[in-house]
C-alpha cells in the first residue's frame, strides 16, 4: 500500500526567513484616511468621482502594487462621459522647462499654439505622460505628440487621451502611495 504524500515540514532558519516588508508609510497613511479625504486625494489623481470612490472603498491596500492595480482597473471602467469629465478637469500639461539655446523660444511658442489648437478641437486639455522621458527630450516629445494627436479623429483621440489619463493617474497614485497627505 502506498503511503500518502505529505508536505515536508517547514523549518526556516530564523536568519533565512523573509517576512513581508511593511507597506510604504504613505500607503499606510492613505489607507488610514477618512473616506472623504481619501476621495479628495484620489480626485487629484484622476478627476472622475466614481473612479475615486471605487478606489477609496476598497482600502486598505496591502502594498503599492495593489493600489496601482486597482487604479488601472478602475481607469479601464470609465464610461465615455466619465472620461470626458475627467479630461475636462485635467489641468493643461505643463510646458517643459525652457533650455537656453537656439530654437527654444520658437519651440515654446509652437507648443503654446498647439495646446490652444488641441483644446479648441477636442474641448479638453492635452494630457500626456512623459514618464521615462529625459528632461532635454520633453519639449520635443510634447510638441511631436501634440502635432500627431491634432490629426486624430475625435474617437481615436478619445482613446489615446484615455490611455494618457490612465498613465497619469498611475503616476499620481504611485506618488500618493509614497507621500500621502
Amino acid at each position: 500500500m502506498a503511503r500518502p504524500h505529505l508536505p515536508a515540514p517547514r523549518c526556516d532558519i530564523p536568519w533565512q526567513s523573509h517576512p513581508a516588508p511593511p507597506p510604504a508609510a504613505g500607503l499606510a497613511r492613505f489607507n488610514a484616511l477618512p473616506h472623504t479625504r481619501a476621495v479628495a486625494a484620489l480626485l487629484a489623481c484622476c478627476g472622475c468621482p466614481r473612479w475615486a470612490e471605487r478606489i477609496a472603498a476598497h482600502r486598505p491596500y496591502p502594498d503599492p502594487a495593489a493600489l496601482l492595480a486597482a487604479g488601472e482597473e478602475a481607469g479601464y471602467d470609465l464610461t465615455p462621459a466619465e472620461q470626458t469629465r475627467a479630461l475636462t478637469r485635467e489641468p493643461p500639461a505643463p510646458l517643459p522647462p525652457a533650455r537656453p539655446g537656439p530654437g527654444t523660444l520658437a519651440a515654446h511658442t509652437a507648443l503654446r499654439a498647439a495646446h490652444a489648437a488641441y483644446e479648441r478641437r477636442f474641448r479638453h486639455a492635452f494630457v500626456i505622460s512623459l514618464d521615462g522621458c529625459r528632461d532635454d527630450e520633453k519639449l520635443n516629445q510634447t510638441l511631436h505628440a501634440l502635432r500627431t494627436r491634432l490629426a486624430h479623429e475625435p474617437d481615436e483621440e478619445r482613446s489615446v487621451a484615455a490611455d494618457a489619463l490612465r498613465r497619469l493617474a498611475r503616476t499620481r497614485l504611485a506618488q500618493l502611495a509614497v507621500i500621502c497627505p
